[in-house]
């Protein structure tokens, strides 16, 4: 079995502050390289900043910056919410390196060789906010303004000599590698719009620019630079240390498993990217995944609109967990999504402080007032005991697949269903009322500590700092966390001393 996983977020544009949206994007990823580590694969986990293009050096421009000092100040803000969200990302990538720029030069070489390129002159519409070009009926004009239908921005027309990638002789080629790898893009809704988009009809794609200055010259022609979405997918590949095929990142993780990217993004994901490797002859990646926008109100977030929603000031008025859960609870994957100031309060009550933390709190202080706050070594399970543990056997094969498949939400309906079923076993033993029989005590108690590791287990992708607080209790380190062990109903040392949980989640008191 092949035990490497590479996966990937959008490479973010820092042409301003980090949102939200950028922290879904995140987060998700990092649910998926958490859960694969603990499934015992090798994990590649990678994110990073796009930091060239006619809408940086604007904004380098504006502030009266030049672009490298703009990106350098900017990249780090989203390096730090790396740290903030807490990812496990193994790299962090720049499009401003060095490894990147012999990357982009190798590929546009390759590409030039094999004929795949040539030069002419493009007029048309461009959008240098979304830095893409649009045909005219992508294009509608309010309040005498043109603007893209697709996400709202600007355009303006552009006429200048151009490189062009020859994106049309690829258009039967594209449509024949999405029917012989049919879940290459999800969720399937993005994949109809993606095959639409394709069977309408593929014309050429300029990409170079003569008209700025700020981004990677073409190798045979240093008056252009590569427009910036060449440039930007690179970024998949020169983290590997690509041109170097034989170097032992890029022979592990290429193809990546798993691109998560924003929807508007799809296109040059799930269209241009697969067209460039296909034409260089470098396998494609397997899967694009298109999840939705995280709205502010009804609106998606952007500069302009002034609605931009900052992760920074969730987390420090409620803490980075519950944000990470109420985003991978709450939001249906693949689909829009928004931040409810009550409904996270709601989340935090209901699901973090009630069915998990008070579990916990409530097992654990039990323990420590009965047993002396050690392991129960006596216990014998009975078919109650047996059903609620062997729930999490019967399911393994089923969790797997929801990860696979990037059925987020059928796994947390999983772990809900299983906090309801623990807090109820526990309220319907009464352990209390069992003090005069040691055995029979000993297995209510055993048996809830055990749905705690597992849950904790279930839970370590989503809140891995909470959980792991959890799981220390028992003496389970981080590096020690596998999913395998749901599956065990004796993992727990008998007489083993463990500690009285504190508060996880502290309640919020909501007015009527």
């Amino acid at each position: 079995m092949n035990n490497n996983y590479y996966i990937s977020t959008p490479i973010y544009y820092p042409s301003a502050k980090p949102h939200m949206g950028h922290a879904y994007s995140s987060i998700i990823a990092d649910f998926f390289a958490r859960f694969k580590r603990i499934q015992g694969y090798d994990v590649f986990f990678l994110t990073g900043t796009d930091e060239h293009g006619q809408k940086i050096q604007r904004a380098a421009e504006k502030k009266g910056v030049d672009p490298r000092s703009f990106c350098d100040e900017i990249s780090k803000t989203f390096r730090n919410l790396s740290k903030l969200l807490n990812l496990s990302n193994n790299d962090f990538i720049r499009t401003t390196e060095e490894r990147h720029r012999k990357s982009v030069d190798n590929l546009w070489k390759i590409l030039e060789a094999k004929n795949e390129i040539y030069l002419s002159k493009y007029s048309g519409w461009y959008s240098v906010s979304d830095e893409a070009f649009y045909s005219e009926d992508e294009i509608e004009t309010i309040d005498n303004k043109k603007l893209s239908k697709n996400s709202g921005s600007p355009v303006e027309w552009i006429e200048e000599e151009s490189f062009f990638f020859k994106l049309s002789k690829w258009q039967e080629p594209l449509l024949k590698f999405y029917a012989e790898n049919p879940k290459f893009i999800l969720p399937e809704s993005r994949k109809n719009e993606v095959i639409s988009f394709v069977k309408s009809g593929l014309k050429d794609l300029s990409v170079s620019r003569k008209s700025f200055t700020w981004g990677i010259k073409v190798p045979s022609n240093n008056d252009h630079v590569i427009y910036v979405w060449l440039d930007a997918l690179t970024n998949y590949l020169s983290a590997l240390n690509y041109p170097d095929t034989n170097d032992p990142n890029y022979k592990k993780y290429w193809p990546a498993d798993l691109h998560l990217i924003g929807k508007d993004i799809l296109r040059f994901h799930a269209v241009y990217w697969p067209a460039f490797l296909l034409a260089a002859n470098i396998q494609p990646p397997k899967r694009v995944y298109g999840h939705g926008w995280i709205l502010s109100g009804e609106e998606k977030m952007s500069k302009s609109k002034g609605n931009i929603l900052d992760p920074i000031e969730i987390i420090n008025s409620y803490g980075l967990d519950p944000l990470r859960y109420y985003l991978i609870k709450e939001v249906s994957f693949g689909n829009d999504g928004n931040i409810s100031k009550d409904k996270l309060e709601n989340c935090i009550n209901s699901d973090l402080a009630n069915n998990y933390g008070n579990l916990c709190q409530r097992v654990t202080a039990f323990i420590e007032k009965n047993l002396n706050s050690s392991i129960p070594k006596d216990y014998e399970f009975n078919k109650d005991d047996n059903n609620i543990l062997d729930v999490y056997k019967k399911n393994y094969k089923s969790l797997i697949n929801y990860v696979d498949g990037q059925d987020i939400n059928n796994y947390v309906n999983f772990i809900q269903e299983q906090l309801f079923s623990a807090n109820k076993y526990f309220n319907d033993q009464e352990p209390w009322k069992k003090k005069g029989d040691i055995k029979r005590l000993g297995t209510i108690l055993y048996v809830s500590l055990e749905l705690i590791r597992k849950i904790s287990i279930l839970l370590y992708p989503i809140i891995p700092s909470t959980s792991l607080k959890v799981l220390k209790t028992f003496n389970i380190n981080e590096k020690d966390i596998s999913i395998k062990d749901i599956q065990n109903h004796e993992i727990l040392k008998k007489n083993t001393n463990i500690n009285k949980i504190s508060v996880l989640f502290k309640k919020i008191e909501k007015n009527d």
